[in-house]
């Protein structure tokens, strides 16, 4: 085989390996591709110290080579990831088995941040809307912050005001939403 047909082969070996690791880290093939990848560090070295005379041969070669060498050191890392327990599709498995396991929730859900009072819930709904009417972002904000800084005020108001109950209403002042806090009569 001539040189275009190897760096093909190469590249194709290559795209067979990735997917065969990410099969891998997902936890359906149960072993590292390693043969798969030694088949295609030899091709990789099979033209190493040889000179590539066309150079849109030469380029092609050394684009596959470095996409190689990336994606290793992304596969090293993952698997030492995994070795210390620290992957975080590891830590969700983990997780789901110690829920089914022990009857234990996961951390997530666990505390009084897995429950969220309705009327904070509609509150965050709210919240939302109006900041989207306002064409600001609500990527970053979770029913959990909104509930965290509504607890903050709350006894801050009640003895400002001296009232046992509050209420909290989403107005909008100058272009940006805000939660306000009154004291419930």
């Amino acid at each position: 085989m001539g040189i275009p047909e190897d760096i093909a082969l190469f590249e194709l070996g290559l795209n067979e390996l990735i997917v065969k690791y990410e099969q891998y880290f997902l936890g359906l093939e149960k072993r590292a591709p390693l043969q798969l990848l030694d088949e295609v560090e030899k091709t990789s070295r099979k033209y190493q110290g040889s000179r590539i005379a066309n150079t849109m041969q030469k380029f092609k070669f050394n684009t596959v080579v470095a996409k190689l060498n990336s994606y290793k050191q992304y596969w090293d890392r993952i698997n030492r990831l995994i070795e210390e327990g620290k992957y975080s599709r590891d830590r969700f498995k983990m997780e789901m088995h110690q829920k089914k396991e022990h009857g234990v929730s996961p951390k997530r859900s666990q505390g009084k941040e897995g429950r969220i009072d309705p009327d904070v819930q509609k509150l965050y709904q709210q919240f939302i809307e109006a900041r989207k009417s306002c064409r600001l972002p609500v990527n970053s904000i979770t029913p959990d912050i909104v509930s965290a800084a509504i607890e903050k005020q709350k006894p801050a108001i009640i003895n400002k005001y001296h009232c046992s109950k509050v209420e909290y209403i989403v107005v909008v002042e100058k272009g940006t939403p805000k939660i306000k806090v009154r004291p419930k009569l």
